[in-house]
């Protein structure tokens, strides 16, 4: 072989080197590019992972964000937002009723003296006016007390008969359920109590106001009510007439029929 040729072939061996290793440098560069890229795609997603994390975080519940919602108010209500609701004869004495829809107490209360209030109720004895509460879901962060309250609104936009009925069906021992089991969140459940009052059996309005929470911000509205009450009353079941916070004679029984007929007679007298 000439040195010519031989010089023409080593020259044409580095020039090969020289361009796979450009070549090599290319890719190891774009490589690099799509690593950075990835990074900063990770970090950009990691942090709008931690801001939306932050914002739900900082966004109020459905239910606390109904505070400010405008209200839709049952039927048969008055007051601002509706939250006055009164049962009964209206030249009847006021007998005014706290109560939390998943109170245990209440549920004992309604399943001993019911009977007693609606017939009082009917007989001109009192009438009733409701101040529905919700704090027993502040202890479970629940929405039970919040949403049966919805329901019983849709309740009273049928009739003051079909609530009372409702309210005390929801009370009863077969539905009411054990306060640290919030069953009243469930509309299914509360559909099925209802369907236990004649005037709510497969009624398709009252189910739909369920199902839509067509009265949870009024709901809310009326639990604020009781949370600002001048009565000062804390706790359920609470019992005001003339002003004053009636109290059974006999605290280590509570409310029995006679207890109740006695504070009440007290007070009409009063």
């Amino acid at each position: 072989m000439s040195k010519r040729n031989s010089q023409t072939s080593k020259t044409a061996a580095r020039e090969r080197l020289r361009v796979e290793r450009e070549r090599q440098a290319k890719r190891a560069k774009a490589k690099r590019q799509v690593i950075v890229a990835c990074s900063i795609v990770a970090v950009l997603a990691a942090a709008g992972g931690i801001g939306y994390a932050v914002v739900q975080a900082n966004k109020p519940s459905y239910w606390e964000g109904l505070k400010d919602a405008k209200v839709v108010a049952p039927a048969h209500t008055t007051g601002a937002k509706g939250t006055t609701v009164v049962i009964g004869k209206s030249n009847a004495k006021t007998l005014k009723v706290y109560e939390d829809p998943r109170c245990p107490i209440c549920a004992s209360f309604e399943q001993t003296v019911g009977s007693t209030v609606k017939k009082d109720i009917d007989g001109g004895k009192y009438k009733i006016q409701y101040i529905g509460a919700t704090f027993i879901d502040n202890k479970d962060n629940g929405q039970g007390s919040k949403n049966a309250l919805s329901a019983l609104g849709a309740a009273l936009n049928v009739s003051d008969e079909a609530f009372l009925q409702y309210k005390s069906a929801m009370y009863s021992a077969k539905w009411h359920p054990d306060e640290t089991t919030d069953k009243f969140k469930d509309d299914s459940y509360l559909i099925k109590i209802a369907n236990t009052v004649p005037a709510l059996k497969d009624n398709t309005q009252f189910q739909n106001a369920v199902k839509k929470g067509t009265y949870d911000a009024w709901a809310v509205a009326m639990s604020k009510t009781f949370d600002n009450n001048k009565d000062g009353v804390t706790g359920t079941p609470g019992f005001v007439m003339n002003g004053k916070q009636l109290t059974s004679s006999d605290q280590n029984q509570g409310w029995t029929v006679a207890t109740f007929n006695q504070a009440v007679d007290a007070a009409l007298k009063g």
